[in-house]
């Protein structure tokens, strides 16, 4: 596996200093991304660490978590009120100014999330529980419940805050906020993101 990239890149709009998107990838790139992995946004003493499953081609192509058009990541993280506007991917370095970072549970990049084995998540949430116990978050947020009843040997949990603790950081999961997943809303993602957000600022 690799992380090299040949995705497109940004430039800066002279008006308001925001990345611009480049071109879509294109077919090709979309395709040579299958199994290639990305870089953490990662820091010590995190607020709120998220864990996508994995990276999708998009993602993989570019460089940036929950790159996809019509994922609904970033759109969940304002209406959450973890950002104070709507962030583009090719802008998840400043996250971590935030309090916040994201990694996934499995870093090969695929088409799909179903693509993966069980055990490629179990093995996952191993990896992801040393990176926590390393780096110290005070929340993980796991997003997509099927990924952490599998990967955590959980079958019955459910969104939202976990009894069980990762390291010692306290765990919450969230709604899969690829377009893929009907079952919510724009506005059903950033309320279930706001739950979480309401929980980060209560005292410890």
């Amino acid at each position: 596996m690799t992380s090299d990239r040949t995705g497109p890149r940004t430039r800066r709009s002279t008006a308001t200093g925001r990345p611009v998107p480049s071109p879509r990838p294109t077919r090709e790139q979309l395709a040579a991304a299958a199994d290639r992995t990305i870089p953490d946004v990662l820091a010590d003493g995190l607020d709120v660490l998220f864990v996508g499953i994995n990276p999708g081609l998009w993602s993989a192509a570019t460089g940036w978590h929950f790159a996809r058009p019509g994922n609904r990541f970033w759109p969940a993280l304002h209406r959450g009120g973890f950002t104070p506007r709507q962030l583009h991917p090719s802008e998840q370095d400043a996250l971590t100014g935030l309090g916040l970072g994201i990694t996934n549970m499995v870093a090969r990049a695929s088409a799909r999330a179903d693509e993966l084995t069980p055990a490629e998540l179990v093995a996952g949430a191993r990896t992801l529980t040393d990176k926590v116990v390393r780096h110290r978050p005070r929340w993980v947020a796991v997003v997509g419940v099927t990924a952490y009843r599998t990967g955590f040997a959980r079958p019955k949990a459910t969104f939202g805050p976990q009894p069980e603790r990762l390291g010692d950081a306290r765990l919450w999961v969230l709604p899969n906020p690829s377009g893929l997943n009907a079952h919510f809303t724009a506005e059903t993602l950033g309320a279930a993101f706001g739950e979480l957000r309401a929980a980060v600022r209560e005292p410890a």
